[in-house]
């Protein structure tokens, strides 16, 4: 599958019973389950974080995978929030994908609008 660096700024948002709600991916993923566009090997992964969620075991999982992306390899951050109401009670999950490729290379610092 080739993938575009556009392709891995994505966020999703999961209700409570893992819909998608929020998503930049093609519409038609939107309203139906997450299990249904994960690859299967890695989909017992987030299922187990989403589980940890709903039974407050853990608030963010955090973790990188390397991809090819437009035939180089990239370095691909994804990281998963809980949401919940104000009493702590599960209400759906934020998926978040970055390319983090070039944020690898960065050194010293860049103060906010320079």
């Amino acid at each position: 599958m080739s993938r575009s660096s556009e392709d891995l700024k994505q966020i999703s948002v999961l209700n409570k019973d893992d819909e998608v709600r929020i998503f930049k991916r093609p519409k038609g993923v939107v309203g139906k389950n997450a299990r249904n566009f994960h690859p299967k090997s890695s989909l017992h992964k987030v299922e187990q974080i989403i589980n940890d969620f709903k039974d407050g075991n853990r608030n963010k999982a955090r973790f990188w995978i390397d991809l090819t992306i437009e035939d180089k390899k990239q370095k691909v951050m994804i990281e998963y929030y809980a949401l919940r109401d104000a009493d702590g009670n599960y209400i759906g999950c934020l998926e978040a994908s970055q390319n983090i490729t070039e944020m690898q290379k960065l050194s010293g610092e860049k103060r906010l609008l320079e």
